[in-house]
């Protein structure tokens, strides 16, 4: 009985990957089992693995948990589905949507075939385990903050904060290094302008009111 180890990376986070050797005859279903197995996460989600090109355009679909309009469109079960039932090619692909209620997408690829079976193991094995899977934001623990394998920046991120787009690279620049105050340091000097030029109007009255007065005097 053949082997087939499968690379499992997340397609968001291609730092994560796993190695995972399986019996040609078990289903996708105990893949899925023995993905999560890998990452933590609950098998107990509606899940999904595509029959897939070589450019990760997904074909047909293999399903559990699927939703009603699924099952009465005839979706193939994991629990059904032997996984030598698909393999067409030395160098199979399969795209994976792990719950599809938050969906996480996986690309799985078939990167070797073992023809005999290590009698010390039990199949499905994890044989490489590289990064620490992305937590999951979930209805049971919504305060939770979904994190990457990378350390979080803890300084201030004037772009992101100030809702900074792409688009506004241009206008600042011709700010002139200004930021984003220049309208408002604008009315703040023109308003400094102003007040000069009521004081010396204001000194022009005072002087002509005195040249008047001493008139009268006279």
């Amino acid at each position: 009985m053949a082997i087939y180890r499968f690379r499992i990376s997340f397609e968001d986070f291609d730092e994560v990957v796993r190695e995972i050797d399986i019996k040609s005859n078990q289903t996708f279903e105990d893949l899925h089992r023995a993905v999560h197995r890998s990452t933590g996460y609950s098998a107990e989600k509606s899940s999904s693995f595509y029959v897939s090109t070589d450019h990760w355009i997904k074909g047909d679909e293999i399903a559990y948990l699927p939703t009603q309009r699924k099952t009465d469109r005839g979706v193939t079960l994991m629990e059904k589905a032997k996984l030598s039932s698909f393999i067409e090619d030395p160098h199979q692909k399969f795209y994976y949507i792990y719950n599809f209620d938050r969906p996480f997408d996986f690309h799985v690829e078939l990167i070797k075939i073992i023809l005999e079976t290590d009698p010390n193991l039990e199949y499905p094995v994890l044989v490489k385990s590289t990064g620490e899977a992305p937590k999951i934001i979930d209805k049971d623990n919504f305060g939770a903050v979904a994190v990457s394998s990378t350390p979080e920046s803890t300084e201030f991120d004037f772009l992101n904060e100030m809702d900074f787009v792409p688009e506004d690279t241009e206008e600042i620049e011709a700010m002139g290094g200004r930021g984003i105050n220049t309208e408002e340091k604008t009315i703040d000097d023109d308003a400094e302008e102003d007040s000069d030029d009521s004081d010396e109007f204001g000194s022009d009255d005072s002087y002509e009111d005195e040249e008047y007065d001493s008139k009268e005097d006279y």
